[in-house]
């Protein structure tokens, strides 16, 4: 439930506007409501973090304001509240208007929720479920790099899940799509909440099964088999996607040895 600020609040800020976040100093402000100018403000409780209260903020600062990519290295359970801050400023955003009636809303007083006074429609944020997968042939790893990964970044396979599919099926459609290949022996590792803009990624390892590689130009630069201990530059620590290529390359090297 959303309250005025005032100048004793404290804790961490997650002040988000159009899927943005606020980073004066390129840091996640922390400490007391007054030192950044939040006194005054509407927020609301998302959390705590260390025995300290997270609070969101739906504002727009103009300056400093960034991605959640830029606080992707800090502990993964910060991270995830951060991301949930965010998820939710886009989603009160996105529903201010009631896509049945085109009534005004208003937020729920006891849930994440957008209520109708009008027909009564009650809306929650929406989930994208998604898939990324980490194949394993024999001592090497598939690794691909995105479109939007312009910064050399490799990484797995990943996509997300449509309609009347299970996660095994989107798992063997996604990677044919994208590689033209067929896996076997799938199986779920973790998930990950991913806030861009509002997925569940959903983690799974396979081995190589047939088929030749042949990357989807339209999603990916490039795509290559990579042996486990000559990898060429990989996503940040504290991503599902790093998780699954450090576990794989685990798997190799017990092997190896």
């Amino acid at each position: 439930m959303e309250r005025e600020i005032s100048s004793i609040d404290a804790g961490w800020w997650v002040v988000s506007h159009e899927q943005k976040l606020w980073l004066p100093q390129g840091e996640l402000p922390h400490g007391p409501a007054e030192a950044f100018g939040l006194a005054g403000a509407r927020g609301s409780v998302i959390g705590s973090w260390q025995g300290e209260t997270v609070w969101l903020i739906r504002e727009n600062r103009e300056e400093n304001m960034g991605s959640v990519r830029q606080i992707i290295d800090r502990d993964a359970g910060l991270f995830q509240l951060v991301g949930r801050g965010v998820q939710l400023a886009e989603f009160y955003r996105s529903h201010r208007w009631c896509g049945y009636c085109g009534h005004e809303m208003h937020l729920s007083k006891s849930e994440n929720a957008c209520l109708c006074g009008h027909c009564h429609q009650r809306y929650y944020p929406q989930i994208a479920p998604c898939i990324i997968v980490a194949i394993r042939r024999g001592d090497e790893i598939l690794l691909a790099q995105h479109q939007r990964h312009r910064n050399g970044i490799h990484t797995v396979l990943a996509g997300f899940v449509e309609v009347g599919e299970t996660l095994e099926q989107t798992v063997a459609r996604e990677v044919m799509e994208e590689s033209n290949i067929k896996v076997k022996n799938v199986r779920y590792v973790t998930s990950q909440p991913w806030p861009f803009p509002h997925s569940l990624m959903m983690a799974f390892m396979a081995e190589y099964d047939e088929g030749e590689l042949k990357h989807d130009e339209k999603e990916l630069i490039d795509a290559g088999w990579y042996r486990y201990d000559n990898l060429p530059q990989l996503p940040p620590a504290g991503t599902v996607a790093r998780r699954l290529i450090e576990d794989t390359v685990a798997l190799c090297r017990a092997e190896a040895e």
